[in-house]
């Protein structure tokens, strides 16, 4: 199962889509062609398959991270209910 991903900002500096999992859905496996910052609207675990292997995340709701361009990974929701984060990815 796809995790849902809903643009609310699109224009030529930012990105912004929230992304919504149901338990166990996931990205896919993607690329972040720009540097991006992580905004938690839940509390959780997301799982995180890198090319290095896999890791657990814990993120609390409102604790935002950052991240550079380059980044290659799926991510699953590792919780038996919904999780949801704003992405903002800055062009």
């Amino acid at each position: 199962m796809k995790a849902t991903a809903t643009v609310q900002v699109e224009n030529d500096r930012v990105i912004v889509t929230e992304w919504c999992f149901a338990p166990g859905a996931d990205t896919g496996e993607h690329v972040h062609a720009h540097d991006y910052v992580v905004v938690p609207l839940t509390s959780g675990t997301l799982r995180l398959v890198e090319a290095d292997g896999v890791r657990d995340a814990a993120l609390k709701a409102g604790v935002s991270y950052a991240r550079l361009a380059g980044v290659a990974h799926n991510v699953i929701n590792a919780n038996d209910y919904e999780f949801r984060f704003v992405e903002i990815e800055l062009k």
